[in-house]
């Protein structure tokens, strides 16, 4: 087993810049039978255990002072039942990866989030989910788990065996155990048609519920300091292909969405008078375009500008009243945000800590660029989001603490208790877990 470190040191860093550790050791197991002796020696050592992906997160959810378990190792693609229809994948793999050897096979996950940079098992223990009517996050997708338990013994889950297990490990924060392999419902390649329009905020939020009800996947981007929204619809499609030209989608894509807006952060930070002016120019240049492609090519892109971010989960009943009051908050306050605030939805699931478990939800992110402050900002959007019993992203910027979880998660008492067996001794604890889910 060999160990890496990202960062001087042994520093580990998260990919947002704001969470390190010193792990007393990293390792890196080439097979489950290598990672459960190393969750064994932590346990014989007095050491805490937690596994990192690509450090996505932006809270210290996998930061560790004892051993710090990475899985680039674990990677690949199991098993293809084409029967079930179904992908077995090691928990380390990149969805980048994922998406481009299922591509290959002819299939694809129903949905997907915006970037994908992270290895499954990060993606789906913290929640990760893209936009849609009736398709969830990627977690919702997983019919099958293989976890190594705090006795170092390999657990396998699924709707049929260990069901309780089943319901909680899907998003299971890394609390549980540390996952080692992840099967996922998988469909015939199929074809999204994608239209990215500007439109005023007000047109939004007064047609939202329509727009939601007649796509597939919607989504829609606010300027703070502008009246202005991009928005984006994912429908599918019969074809054919019209893929984003290459000059144009370098265009859009990177000079745009990375180049000139990483400019732009760049002056908004060092003279923040300037960001209104900067909003209302970036919300002008995006134009509207239209295109067609295969799934994890409409509904993924290149982020390049670091920022920082806090997301909450509202009620979908709730969505237009919360933009409406983070909109006066944001008018009123002299604060200088210039990073767009993005709108998602879900359909409700049924995973106990899921930010959808049991209702329709609406989500809604505010990001800062990394460097800038961002307290101030991220402490009056969450006022904002808790007045409406919000649930956070468990791997973006929040306060909430277990009394608080206890409240807005019906089943959070059917979580702890199943930690409580499977990891009595709390070897998967750190701070984070212990502020989230109690000591």
């Amino acid at each position: 087993m060999s160990t890496t470190a990202s960062g001087k040191n042994g520093t580990w860093r998260n990919w947002g810049g704001i969470v390190s550790a010193r792990p007393a050791r990293q390792v890196t197991p080439a097979s489950v039978e290598e990672l459960a002796a190393a969750v064994r020696k932590a346990a014989e050592d007095g050491l805490k255990v937690k596994a990192v992906g690509t450090g996505h997160s932006f809270t210290s959810i996998a930061a560790t002072d004892g051993v710090l378990i990475r899985p680039q190792l674990l990677t690949g693609i199991r098993n293809i039942d084409r029967d079930a229809m179904t992908v077995t994948v090691e928990a380390g793999t990149p969805l980048k990866r994922l998406n481009v050897a299922l591509a290959r096979e002819g299939l694809s996950l129903t949905n997907m989030g915006d970037i994908m940079e992270q290895t499954v098992s990060g993606a789906t223990s913290t929640g990760t989910h893209g936009t849609g009517r009736e398709s969830a996050s990627i977690a919702a997708q997983i019919k099958g788990l293989e976890l190594v338990t705090a006795d170092g013994s390999v657990l396998t889950c699924s709707e049929k065996e260990n069901p309780d297990v089943f319901a909680a490990a899907r998003i299971g924060l890394g609390a549980l155990g540390v996952v080692t392999a992840i099967t996922f419902a998988v469909e015939p390649l199929f074809l999204l048609t994608a239209r990215e329009e500007p439109m005023p905020l007000d047109r939004v939020l007064s047609e939202f519920d329509q727009l939601w009800a007649e796509n597939e996947h919607f989504e829609f981007y606010w300027f703070p300091h502008t009246g202005s929204t991009n928005t984006k619809r994912n429908n599918r499609s019969a074809g054919p292909e019209q893929p984003v030209g290459q000059l144009a989608g370098w265009f859009e894509d990177e000079f745009l969405s990375n180049g000139v807006f990483q400019v732009a952060q760049w002056v908004g930070r060092a003279a923040p008078a300037t960001v209104p002016a900067i909003a209302q120019v970036s919300s002008k240049a995006l134009s509207a375009r239209t295109y067609t492609d295969i799934p994890y090519k409409v509904f993924t892109s290149p982020r390049r500008v670091r920022f920082v971010e806090m997301e909450y989960a509202v009620p979908r009943a709730a969505l237009v009243e919360t933009v409406r009051e983070l909109k006066a908050m944001v008018d009123r306050s002299g604060l200088r945000v210039s990073f767009p605030v993005e709108v998602r939805t879900a359909p409700a699931d049924d995973i106990t800590l899921s930010t959808a478990s049991g209702r329709d939800s609406a989500y809604i992110a505010v990001h800062m660029f990394r460097g800038t402050p961002y307290q101030a900002y991220f402490t009056a959007a969450e006022r904002i989001f808790t007045a409406h019993e919000g649930r956070p992203h468990w791997g973006k910027v929040h306060t909430r603490d277990a009394e608080y979880f206890a409240g807005v998660y019906p089943r959070f008492g059917e979580f702890t208790a199943l930690r409580d067996r499977l990891d009595p001794e709390r070897l998967f604890q750190n701070d984070y877990v212990r502020r989230v889910l109690g000591a």
